[in-house]
């Protein structure tokens, strides 16, 4: 274990406690810690634009004024605990290739833009992005590091500050690949439907990307974060039709492919 690397240590580390059920929702991090936690990683993003080459706002507002509208949306549904004490701020990531999006403790949230063009209509994004609103609202991540990485071993890096680059860059790769619990998964399945329901959206928009990548020969790089039980297109579904949400958006489509078209 000796020259395992910091992020190598988290995700084995990940996989050995994961099916440790007692601890569930358990967290020793506090709110400011998760903050700490989110703003050094945006920063440590930004730093790197090869690695995490930003959509430049500038000539791409109408791109950007749509993705956060979508934010918005979310955060005035009433149900985002942490909706005044979170930065909840949005970044698109320029990459084709990657269907992906994540939003780290702290709530920076950041989207790729191979995920806005496969996906169908602005229903299915609001669904992804209520989705992983959800893990940093319910502070999944921390729940996740709680089991797995002492806090003091995260204040270390914290600290460290510019003096250790490496552990930075580590602690940022690790946590956007850390695989959430299936019960953090339903978690945020559900409150995708609950941020959405009767926000104009179809409450069940993140069903529709299942649905859609259920086909793919191989599972986009979202997925391999995000396991599938089989049930999680029913559940979400039949959840929207329990609270009577709204599941038809009358320019969804229309307008996303005006956006797609921006891109």
């Amino acid at each position: 274990m000796k020259n395992l690397s910091f992020a190598g240590l988290l995700i084995f580390l990940s996989i050995s406690n994961s099916s440790c059920q007692s601890w569930k929702k358990f967290n020793l991090y506090s709110i400011d810690d998760d903050k700490k936690l989110g703003l050094s990683v945006s920063k440590e993003i930004a730093a790197n634009p090869a690695q995490y080459p930003l959509l430049p706002e500038q000539g791409n507002e109408e791109v950007y004024k749509f993705v956060r509208a979508l934010k918005d949306d979310i955060l005035n549904s009433g149900r985002v605990k942490n909706k005044n004490v979170f930065a909840w701020e949005v970044k698109i990531i320029k990459d084709d290739k990657t269907l992906n999006a994540f939003c780290t403790p702290g709530g920076y949230i950041y989207v790729y833009t191979g995920l806005i063009k496969y996906l169908d209509n602005e229903d299915e994004l609001a669904g992804v992005m209520g989705h992983e609103i959800a893990h940093a609202d319910m502070r999944h991540s921390t729940r996740q590091l709680t089991k797995i990485m002492p806090l003091a071993v995260i204040g270390e890096v914290l600290s460290a500050g510019n003096k250790n680059k490496q552990a930075i860059k580590d602690l940022t790769t690790s946590l956007i690949a850390l695989s959430f619990s299936r019960d953090s998964e339903r978690e945020a399945d559900k409150y995708s439907v609950f941020y959405l329901c009767n926000s104009g959206h179809n409450a069940a928009g993140s069903a529709g990307f299942f649905k859609k990548i259920k086909g793919k020969g191989s599972p986009p790089v979202f997925m391999s974060t995000h396991p599938d039980p089989g049930n999680r297109v029913k559940d979400i579904e039949e959840l929207a039709k329990k609270l009577n949400c709204s599941t038809y958006s009358e320019n969804s489509t229309a307008n996303y492919q005006k956006i797609k078209s921006l891109l």
